[in-house]
């Protein structure tokens, strides 16, 4: 039977969720977890990467087991895992159904602090040595529905089959002195979302033009767009599916 899990985690002390050769990853844990309570073998697949310290509020994985699953599974493995990592339920999908390949859309949230803030020094980008034009940065993603390819954000020597993307829904928003950027699509690329970021803050702060954003783009070249943001302030908070 395939089993989809709905977690969440601090990505804090993790090098991502996709296990690493010699690093701490999320789904390390989760899969030491698992197969702990299951006294068998059980490797996950998750509905994307996170980059190391990219946080998840919200993200799926699926597993196999032939095992019946009760209701208390759950919490019973939120016992076997550690604080950061947080299993909100656990139920049973097609035995074809594909934690990632059957996504339909991913959806990011980034954290900009406009003031010196303590308590939000691990959660979210410290920006406030600069003030931000959130009009200008709006007008910007503006721009990104105008794209698909987005070549100019990707990370460099990755094994993307295709740089394309559709992005649904582009936007900033001001709460005091808390910024936050929201961006969904069918597909991300590695690094894209934090490279949009640090372009945005880039036209943001007056150092290009929002339109600029255009030669950025059709350049296709990692080069032409902005350094990309700190990973601490990035949250994946949904993957969307077509559950029966």
């Amino acid at each position: 039977m395939r089993y989809f899990i709905e977690f969440s985690y601090n990505g804090k002390n993790y090098f991502g969720y996709q296990i690493q050769p010699n690093d701490i990853s999320v789904q390390e844990e989760l899969e030491k977890a698992l197969s702990t309570i299951l006294r068998e073998e059980i490797k996950t697949t998750g509905a994307g990467r996170t980059d190391t310290g990219v946080h998840a509020k919200k993200i799926f994985a699926h597993f196999d087991t032939e095992k019946v699953l009760d209701e208390d599974f759950p919490r019973r493995l939120n016992s076997f895992l550690p604080p950061d990592i947080s299993i909100k339920r656990i139920f049973q999908v097609k035995e074809d159904f594909h934690a990632r390949f059957d996504a339909t859309f991913r959806t990011y949230e980034y954290y900009i602090s406009l003031e010196k803030n303590p308590f939000t020094e691990e959660s979210a980008w410290q920006h406030w040595r600069r003030s931000l034009d959130v009009n200008k940065m709006n007008e910007a993603c503006k721009i990104l529905f105008e794209y698909e390819d987005f070549t100019s954000f990707a990370k460099l020597h990755t094994d993307n089959k295709t740089n394309l993307c559709k992005i649904y829904r582009a936007e900033w928003e001001q709460n005091g002195s808390e910024l936050k950027f929201t961006v969904s699509a069918n597909r991300f690329l590695r690094n894209m979302v934090r490279a949009i970021v640090g372009t945005m803050v880039e036209i943001g702060a007056g150092k290009i033009k929002p339109e600029d954003l255009r030669k950025v783009i059709e350049n296709k070249n990692r080069n032409s767009a902005g350094t990309s943001a700190p990973a601490h302030g990035l949250y994946l908070v949904d993957v969307g599916y077509e559950f029966e």
